[in-house]
């Protein structure tokens, strides 16, 4: 836990903020692999409150690291020191003008994706089975299905917690790669501007379920997983190398290789952080050995 949970009065301090402090969180409650330790969580409704709560942070000298939908992450056993800032998500929020839709960072992608259909705005078709934020899909530039986010993005309005002060940052200023952005682990991102082609609803609608159909044919969707373990190599699949190796169901501890998609880690039997690291290590491995292909975690880790 961070060392601001020492001291008295931290949570009184912390509401007249206008957030919640959570002290000791079991991030293993606030995550899709159902696994890690424990840290203190800020918890805050009003993004406008953040540059004071990010002012008052920074000046007592605390690290953060921002939590969003939490679908993409493992994090270690022991625990964290670091404050966990998390942005309430917004039930709605959303701006349309023309083809260009303004969209708050802690909405739900899936949801965005929908409101824009509604409104004959496609392009994302291939997103809405993706779990978790708007700003998570951002940091790791998600995609699926021929559709990457950061094709979509003309401007995010970032705070930036190394300095601190807020900035809107517009394509130019941003880098998108194969699941990776430009952003650092303490920007919270508060909104982004996309700009989507105009499609008709029915055409869009048929789309998505088409993806959805590919989605629960291939991927453990009703299984604590963080999607997939590993970035595809250059020119692979890496289920498809971890597949013909047999490393389907594979186990340890409760951690196992997804019988369904071998890319995919699920937890099964009350797994820890420490099960799954050793069976990334071990896939890792057989791959290395069997095809001279380094994999790189596409999974967010979060370590110490």
């Amino acid at each position: 836990m961070s060392f601001l949970s020492r001291e008295t009065g931290i949570a009184e301090q912390v509401a007249a903020l206008g957030a919640q402090w959570l002290p000791a969180e079991p991030l293993s409650a606030n995550t899709s692999l159902g696994v890690g330790g424990r840290a203190d969580l800020v918890r805050l409704p009003d993004v406008q409150r953040l540059p004071e709560l990010a002012e008052y942070l920074h000046r007592r000298g605390a690290r953060w690291r921002v939590l969003g939908g939490g679908t993409n992450l493992l994090v270690v056993d022991e625990g964290l020191d670091d404050v966990i800032l998390q942005l309430v998500r917004e039930p709605d929020g959303l701006r349309f003008e023309g083809q260009r839709v303004e969209v708050p960072a802690a909405a739900s992608l899936g949801t965005v994706v929908m409101e824009c259909a509604k409104r004959n705005l496609g392009g994302m078709e291939g997103l809405i089975g993706v779990p978790g934020t708007v700003g998570g899909a951002l940091h790791m530039n998600a995609g699926a299905y021929g559709t990457e986010i950061g094709d979509l993005v003309r401007a995010v309005t970032v705070y930036r917690g190394s300095a601190p002060r807020q900035e809107e940052l517009q394509t130019g200023n941003l880098r998108f790669d194969y699941r990776h952005s430009s952003f650092a682990p303490d920007d919270v991102l508060l909104s982004a501007a996309l700009e989507l082609p105009e499609r008709p609803y029915a055409e869009i609608v048929e789309r998505i379920k088409e993806c959805n159909q590919k989605r629960r044919a291939s991927q453990p969707i009703n299984e604590r997983s963080a999607g997939c373990i590993f970035k595809n190599p250059p020119g692979h699949s890496t289920g498809k190398l971890i597949d013909a190796l047999g490393l389907k169901g594979t186990r340890v501890g409760g951690a196992v290789v997804s019988e369904l998609h071998a890319n995919y880690i699920v937890n099964h039997y009350q797994a820890t952080a420490s099960d799954i690291f050793k069976l990334m290590d071990l896939m890792r491995e057989r791959v290395l050995g069997a095809y001279g292909i380094e994999l790189e975690e596409e999974v967010v880790v979060w370590r110490k």
